[in-house]
């Protein structure tokens, strides 16, 4: 860690950086264990040559899932002005209890009712590494449309990371969503709920970390959590018993999926060009 992040880290908590331990598991940031003189713990990334709002969104993100307090986030401790620096509440890596899923689906069905009055943000601040747009809209066929689908058909094929034909799927869809998917209020969604982005801290307690936050349909963030895999039958049957889902929505997981396989096809391009087609077809087979 370079002296400029070690000042940014000092100003923004007050005291002495004593050492800096890099972390593992992101692809967009570098991520440190910061232990400070005061005998206090942070975690801290940063983006070599991003702009120094970078992190604005994701602090922005954090705080607004954690004003309804049914699931915790954690604090952010602050932004850096001059370089690209996010700060945060150190957590502490736990072990799940026999509870830990039931727990966390109960608590994403209460996160998922406090939702705001419309799809998208209010800030309409982008958000991934992709800068997709979060533009408020009425109707979530609206926004996953115009903040998802039309756009990565565009960046799909602008960068080859996919052809002509999953460009124009991805546009047959979104001109279909009206008929594809139930309307429902906007939840408070996550935005990018894989099982890497659910930590579980002490007591097999769930935190929720690296939102691409956003009012959307909450099957948004269950087929994410679907995609990889890492939650167990007790936290859907939770969910569904706290906040019950539509007829039908387990067959709309390849909908929903569409636009995080298309988001990994375009960065990581592997066997999820085949995977986004299966969804593709799926979707337009069955809708």
């Amino acid at each position: 860690m370079d002296r400029e992040i070690s000042q940014t880290i000092e100003r923004l908590t007050g005291s002495r950086v004593a050492s800096a331990n890099p972390l593992s598991g992101g692809d967009v940031a570098a991520a440190y264990r910061v232990d400070l003189a005061d005998g206090s713990r942070v975690f801290a990334k940063t983006k070599a040559g991003a702009d120094p709002s970078f992190f604005a969104t994701e602090a922005a993100g954090l705080r607004w899932l954690g004003e309804p307090s049914v699931i915790p986030v954690p604090q952010v401790i602050g932004v850096g002005d001059d370089v690209p620096l996010l700060a945060l509440e150190w957590i502490e890596p736990g072990s799940p209890t026999p509870t830990t899923e039931a727990d966390f689906g109960r608590a994403l069905a209460a996160l998922h009712q406090a939702g705001p009055s419309s799809f998208g943000r209010a800030d309409n601040a982008t958000t991934g590494s992709l800068e997709l747009p979060n533009t408020q809209h009425a109707t979530w066929a609206q926004a996953l449309a115009d903040n998802r689908l039309r756009p990565l058909a565009r960046i799909g094929l602008e960068r080859g990371a996919y052809g002509q034909d999953e460009a124009d799927d991805l546009e047959r869809v979104a001109d279909r969503l009206p008929d594809l998917v139930p309307e429902e209020p906007p939840a408070r969604l996550h935005g990018d709920l894989w099982a890497g982005n659910r930590m579980i801290g002490a007591g097999g307690r769930s935190w929720l970390i690296d939102p691409a936050a956003h009012g959307g349909h909450r099957e948004f963030d269950l087929a994410m959590m679907d995609l990889f895999g890492g939650f167990g039958p007790a936290c859907y049957a939770a969910y569904d018993d706290a906040f019950p889902l539509a007829d039908g929505w387990r067959d709309r997981i390849p909908l929903h999926q569409l636009a995080p396989l298309a988001v990994h096809a375009i960065k990581f391009g592997g066997g999820y060009r085949p995977a986004l087609r299966r969804a593709l077809e799926a979707t337009l087979t069955t809708g």
